[in-house]
């Protein structure tokens, strides 16, 4: 239990990578991600007696867990001011979702333990590498790969054309391997 604390800070990208995710462009305008990783962390520090796993695995599904139940609790307290049921979508939904979409952007399915724990050390590689990428870029990436936004939604959010889109997605994969080429 002692190296859980020592690996915490391991997850900061990671966890950052989900909880921009999971919030959208809408939410991020009302609850900043970076608190909800830091309040993740800081609570997995003072529960770190309560994690029953092994290995990094079960750390990463740990703290997710924990990262969910901050995103979720952040939503209630923003909704509460007003709620519009037609919005809201499911968080578990969301965590299925943004799960999925992230092994299918590293990985086709694994079953070994072995290749679990690679494409989990992977996921945190990516976190990682896109942490590092301008923000335009990084936005762009998540928003048409990991969500499935068309150019056009792209450009709606971020305020750029549809040819500036697709420039930020060349510019943002073609870095985004570099990075990653760099940490293997």
């Amino acid at each position: 239990m002692d190296g859980l604390k020592d690996r915490l800070p391991e997850y900061r990208d990671y966890l950052g990578l989900l909880a921009r995710a999971w919030l959208g462009p809408r939410w991020r305008a009302k609850v900043d991600p970076s608190d909800l990783v830091q309040q993740t962390l800081l609570e997995a520090h003072q529960k770190r007696d309560q994690f029953r796993g092994h290995d990094d695995q079960a750390r990463a599904a740990w703290l997710r867990r924990i990262l969910a139940n901050n995103v979720a609790d952040a939503m209630r307290a923003k909704r509460r001011q007003k709620r519009d049921h037609a919005r809201e979508r499911s968080l578990e939904a969301e965590l299925d979702a943004s799960s999925a979409c992230l092994g299918a952007w590293l990985v086709a399915e694994q079953s070994t333990p072995s290749e679990q724990a690679m494409r989990h050390e992977r996921a945190v590689q990516l976190a990682d590498a896109l942490a590092r990428l301008p923000r335009y870029q990084r936005e762009a990436l998540i928003l048409h790969y990991w969500q499935g936004c068309s150019l056009a939604e792209i450009g709606d959010r971020l305020d750029r054309s549809t040819d500036a889109v697709a420039g930020l997605l060349k510019r943002g994969l073609k870095q985004l391997r570099e990075l990653l080429d760099n940490l293997l």
